[in-house]
């Protein structure tokens, strides 16, 4: 397999020494590591389960699930690796995954052997343990051994050499495209009727399992600490002219220590970028008086991610218009939340909260024409100010299960295990010359992450204050500690 890893453009500034002499003696001298044995990680049971169910859809076939590998950020900086969501989805393997890894499943005569490629430990013997800022260890850290990651994940390992070999004989294979061109590379006819593997493990993985569900709940409760902490920070906020920013980095702060990451770009959005659905710039001010709307969740190590939404009055205290604007939206959060169950369609939460949002335009005199009319499929004027959708699955990509048909998305029935959001909102943008001046540059938005039960749904982030007065109450509080 040819390493894309090993050819950053550094040899026009290199300085490392290349005598004999220098290196003997970098590569003697140095302690035996300690070599532990652990025993499977809690995920790795449940991600055998995943294994036999995408299994039993394609017997007989090879399926080749590529993590991706390290991509350029700047010339020869990389971003943080993040590996493919269905391979972390298969192994188990999150934030410690290595780049280049590549799942293989093998047909056999029950089902499938699996076998998990990663580049082992290049040893302090090889010029890489040194002389490549990509992956030798001198610069980014030991690799785990074999015999570490195969009783971590409780999955058979061989050594990323060993892949193309792997891979060269014939048979039917399918790979999960888009996170390796050199893996697809080495499997030619491979997705003859394009890429079905995806797609259904996109489709399996709209049901969470309660492996997933946990590490769902921990991101949850790892943003609403972030939550604390961006309230604590907020007066430094409205002191700096840029405190969006300060609201960003308080957030990040959180993610960075109880989680591995933020799962998307943190939306800080004070005063009329309120109004602005994914305002990720964050250069403004935080003013009293205005609201800010943040939405951020925290990735935690196993790649799961909340997504959660906010809005607060700076001030700590919502004014009259905000208030009746703020609660217009809680309403339709509550109408949709109260609707899920097993056995209904996925798009029947949406129009839940768009008949509040139809019926609360038309009582304030801003839709030109009745709330019936304006529900009726082609005339939908309320969605001028609330464009988007109510909800969307949610997992280990904060937009989760994208490869899934509409059929089973969108227009599927909704499914015990299921977890995604409702996040109605109302945006109306500070030009806006459809509505009172009063009116013009507020935004708000109410997000919560649900998980459908047997007989109704579950909200993991009802925990953070919601209600008007509770908002308050909340920020409050937090400001006296």
């Amino acid at each position: 397999m040819t390493d894309a890893t090993t050819t950053q453009s550094t040899t026009n500034r290199s300085t490392t020494p290349t005598s004999s002499a220098f290196t003997e003696h970098i590569q003697t001298g140095w302690a035996e590591r300690e070599h532990s044995t652990p025993s499977p990680r809690a995920a790795a049971a449940f991600a055998a389960a995943r294994r036999s169910r995408i299994s039993a859809l394609h017997p007989g076939v090879r399926l080749v699930i590529p993590a991706g590998g390290l991509k350029v950020r700047s010339n020869d900086t990389d971003y943080p690796f993040r590996a493919h969501p269905d391979f972390t989805y298969l192994t188990g393997w999150g934030s410690d995954a290595e780049p280049d890894s590549v799942l293989v499943l093998e047909p056999a005569e029950d089902g499938h052997e699996a076998t998990l490629y990663f580049r082992g430990p290049a040893g302090r013997g090889t010029t890489e343990f040194y002389a490549n800022p990509a992956i030798g260890e001198f610069w980014v850290g030991p690799r785990p051994s074999l015999e570490h990651v195969a009783a971590d994940l409780g999955l058979a390992v061989a050594d990323l050499a060993e892949l193309d070999a792997a891979l060269a004989a014939a048979g039917e294979a399918l790979v999960v495209t888009g996170a390796d061109p050199a893996v697809e590379a080495l499997v030619p006819g491979a997705n003859p009727d394009g890429d079905v593997l995806a797609r259904d493990l996109s489709e399996q993985r709209l049901v969470k399992d309660a492996h997933e569900i946990a590490e769902i709940q921990a991101a949850v409760d790892a943003t609403a600490r972030g939550f604390d902490d961006v309230i604590a920070d907020l007066s430094d906020a409205t002191r700096h002219e840029r405190g969006e920013r300060v609201v960003e980095g308080a957030f990040h702060r959180r993610a960075r220590l109880d989680g591995n990451a933020v799962g998307y770009d943190t939306i800080a959005a004070s005063g009329h970028h309120a109004c602005y659905l994914h305002w990720t710039r964050n250069d403004g001010a935080v003013r009293d008086g205005d609201v800010i709307l943040l939405d951020a969740g925290v990735e935690v190590d196993s790649l799961y991610t909340a997504d959660i939404t906010r809005t607060l009055p700076i001030s700590g205290a919502f004014t009259e218009v905000q208030r009746r604007v703020y609660e217009a939206v809680l309403e339709a959060a509550d109408a949709a939340f109260a609707i899920v169950r097993p056995g209904i369609v996925f798009k029947e939460v949406h129009a839940a909260a768009m008949a509040v949002i139809a019926r609360k335009t038309a009582e304030w005199g801003v839709l030109p024409v009745s709330a019936e009319t304006s529900l009726e499929p082609d005339q939908q004027l309320h969605r001028r100010w609330m464009v988007h959708g109510t909800s969307h699955h949610l997992g280990l990509d904060v937009h989760d299960c994208a490869q899934a048909r509409r059929d089973f998305y969108h227009d599927g029935i909704v499914r015990e295990g299921m977890v995604f959001t409702i996040e109605p909102g109302l945006y109306f943008q500070a030009d806006d010359l459809t509505v009172p001046e009063e009116l013009r540059g507020i935004g708000m938005r109410i997000e919560d992450d649900i998980v459908v039960t047997a007989d109704g749904a579950v909200n993991l982030s009802g925990a953070i204050p919601r209600t008007a007065d509770e908002v308050e109450a909340w920020m409050r509080e937090v400001r006296s500690r």
